[in-house]
């Protein structure tokens, strides 16, 4: 057939209990993504390989997986990318525990999102509330996450040591806090809850999250690092200090 090549999937295949690659030989046509050639590999000759996915279009962020060892959404890989001369491997994200084959329990997330204190929004005043562009610009951007994870997969914080796993958010919950922290109209403070909860501190800036999100947030740029400042700011800034003791003063409050 016109316009299709045969090449060889190298896929995992196991469970929590321990597994293996598999090779599998499969056709290939012309702009074809790996998530097509998983669905004929399932299709034809594996009809037990476990794969989660959805849309199909890069929107729900299911279908993250390693590729050839990079988190990648398959959906979003085109095979024509991708060296076809040696096998292509597709591993599960390795970070977290594998149900089967290439589905992982992110329930880690979610568990952590609940977390997350609410947006506290400022009384709104008769006129209306009122936002300058830019400010709403600001947050937009955390808004994009599609929530595959890729980026906590990578994060080497919690990929390379499970025990941090309970105190730290990860990078995908840190543009969360960004966003809420950062909204013109959110009365709510999280900075002290970050350094001493969510493992802000922890973060050390490698930028790995940003350079696997397939939505091209800036998450260390534009999220963590503010979020570092402004807790720095909060901690070790000696007026804000002075400020902080005053008002407990006045309130009869000791720090």
């Amino acid at each position: 057939m016109a316009g299709t090549s045969t090449v060889t999937l190298r896929i995992w295949r196991g469970d929590a209990t321990g597994g293996g690659f598999e090779d599998h030989e499969v056709e290939v046509s012309s702009g074809e993504v790996v998530l097509d050639v998983l669905h004929r590999i399932q299709a034809t000759q594996a009809p037990d390989l476990a794969v989660r996915w959805n849309c199909k279009a890069g929107r729900c962020g299911s279908c993250s997986a390693e590729v050839n060892g990079m988190p990648r959404l398959t959906c979003m890989t085109r095979m024509n990318i991708l060296d076809q001369t040696e096998p292509i491997t597709v591993a599960p994200m390795r970070t977290f525990p594998i149900i089967k084959d290439l589905v992982t329990n992110v329930s880690f997330n979610y568990e952590m999102a609940k977390r997350v204190p609410a947006f506290q929004p400022k009384p709104k005043p008769p006129e209306g509330y009122r936002m300058a562009q830019q400010d709403i610009e600001r947050v937009q951007e955390f808004r994009k996450c599609i929530e595959c994870f890729l980026c906590q997969n990578v994060c080497h914080v919690i990929r390379d040591h499970e025990e941090n796993k309970p105190q730290f958010a990860g990078p995908r919950l840190f543009i969360r806090y960004a966003e809420l922290e950062m909204h013109p109209l959110d009365t709510g403070d999280r900075r002290e809850l970050l350094q001493a909860q969510m493992g802000l501190g922890l973060c050390n800036i490698t930028k790995c999250c940003s350079e696997v999100c397939p939505e091209e947030i800036h998450i260390t740029d534009n999220g963590i690092i503010p979020l570092k400042e402004r807790v720095v700011d909060r901690r070790y800034d000696p007026i804000a200090w002075l400020g902080r003791k005053i008002k407990m003063r006045r309130s009869g409050r000791a720090e």
